[in-house]
């Protein structure tokens, strides 16, 4: 009988993903099946279609490689485990209401049929979202490494002047890491200016101050000066309705004027030149 429903499915897999797709595309905050290329949608339909089918068999064992490739799509397309559980739920009773319409499913053999799907669906949404959580924390902990890597880096502008961009939250582990790159970085480029663009920092609470701060001391301990920039007009405000002081700081709104400020700090400055 199970073979009976793997026939049944595939005889009519198109029309089961055509009404999965309008029924996902009815989901609250629905964005991939109205917004992604229509080739792709098919696609990861089909790979979802292929995954869901894998553990009907006799041998009931989901198949590794499709839920991975499925898992790895999802992720990668910021699906969320309830998006995926609406998914299951859609497609089998998707699968259920066709084959009860080609009366492959009938009042006669109903009963088995239910087992069946007992047997189906249940351990295969425990393989799902299992997987599913694996991969989104791989997928987190590289986006983490990677954040890490490029926004804690200081870059050398020009002598004695470097510039540190810090991008995503900080919190007190990342905090550690700007510390210690940026104490490491200013010895190693000889740097008498340092610049500390927030411009990619989404919130600049009290805690993300304290950390800014700690740096600025340790900076100015090691006979460098530090300067603050990027500082948008929301975040000029935030700092100002927390009462965080900066008055050790030079900040400015724009890199490039930081960068002017630094220019004149080591005596130096951009002129233009006239070109005959």
């Amino acid at each position: 009988m199970n073979k009976q429903m793997v026939k049944g499915i595939n005889q009519n897999v198109d029309e089961i993903i055509g009404r999965w797709q309008l029924s996902m595309r009815e989901e609250q905050d629905e964005r991939f099946f109205q917004f992604m290329p229509s080739d792709l949608v098919d696609k990861t339909s089909r790979v979802f279609a292929e995954l869901m089918t894998s553990n009907i068999a006799e041998s009931d064992v989901v198949n590794r490689e499709k839920l991975n490739e499925f898992t790895e799509r999802v992720v990668r397309f910021g699906w969320s485990i309830k998006f995926v559980n609406k998914a299951i739920d859609n497609f089998s009773d998707i699968v259920f209401q066709i084959l009860e319409a080609k009366e492959i499913i009938t009042n006669d053999n109903l009963r088995a049929y239910l087992d069946i799907y007992t047997n189906w669906i249940p351990p295969l949404r425990e393989s799902i979202i299992e997987a599913y959580s694996t991969e989104y924390e791989r997928t987190i902990d590289l986006q983490k490494i990677a954040l890490q890597e490029l926004s804690a880096s200081l870059i050398p502008v020009f002598d004695k002047i470097s510039v540190m961009p810090l991008v995503g939250t900080i919190d007190t582990e990342r905090a550690k890491l700007i510390m210690e790159n940026l104490l490491e970085g200013v010895v190693k480029q000889q740097a008498e200016v340092v610049l500390l663009d927030i411009t990619g920092v989404p919130v600049v609470d009290t805690m993300v101050a304290h950390h800014i701060i700690q740096a600025a001391d340790a900076v100015r301990l090691i006979g460098a000066k530090c300067m603050l920039v990027g500082i948008r007009p929301e975040i000029a405000q935030t700092i100002v309705t927390l009462g965080i002081h900066l008055h050790e700081f030079t900040t400015t709104s724009t890199l490039q004027r930081g960068m002017q400020e630094a220019l004149m700090l080591t005596n130096r400055k951009i002129v233009e030149v006239d070109k005959e």
